[in-house]
């Protein structure tokens, strides 16, 4: 009769031949520290340059994956002027990693244009409100009419307008987030050669 094994002898024959690579550890430790690098260079102001170099040669292209990964994914539109710095801070470490001059250029041009984006948001918001009065001051009429004293709405308290506004703005938004994708797919080709 067979003897009955333990799960624990099951488990340890099945990773009997399983063993830790201890250069994949250290490659994942190196981008993990990347990634701490690039927020360190976003918030402080660190040089990577100087940080990468520092870092031993077998670890430098994981290094600089974190870095990368980490700063590809901070390319976003802008909320305000204050975005617009960090994109531009955004941009120099990028360009620093993928050393291209043509996505030097790329970059300028999307930079120049999120700046577009935020003086034709501004201006959207402008025009859909100046588009919406009337049909808000009508119901204003009607609510004041039906309580028995003046009413003011706040645009945004009726759903009718922001859908409205809604609409429109991520038309806009969608119409400059086809250029971010772009940008961030370049920035990745490059920097993959």
């Amino acid at each position: 009769m067979g003897r009955i094994k333990s799960a624990l002898e099951i488990a340890l024959e099945r990773t009997e031949s399983v063993k830790s690579d201890k250069g994949s550890i250290g490659q994942h430790e190196a981008k993990i520290r990347g990634k701490r690098l690039a927020n360190q260079y976003l918030t402080e102001g660190i040089g990577l340059e100087a940080e990468i170099k520092k870092a031993p040669k077998d670890e430098q292209e994981s290094l600089k994956q974190g870095i990368f990964d980490v700063l590809s994914g901070m390319i976003k539109l802008p909320v305000e002027e204050e975005d617009l710095k960090r994109l531009d801070t955004v941009g120099k470490g990028l360009s620093l990693l993928v050393n291209n001059n043509r996505f030097a250029g790329i970059y300028k041009q999307l930079r120049e244009a999120l700046s577009r984006y935020l003086q034709e948001t501004a201006q959207y918001e402008e025009a859909i409100t100046r588009q919406y009065e009337p049909k808000l001051r009508q119901k204003e009429e009607e609510l004041s009419r039906r309580v028995g004293r003046q009413i003011r709405l706040d645009p945004f308290q009726d759903p009718e307008f922001v859908a409205f506004y809604n609409q429109h703005m991520n038309a806009l938004k969608d119409k400059y987030q086809a250029a971010i994708d772009q940008v961030r797919e370049e920035a990745a080709a490059l920097f993959g050669k």
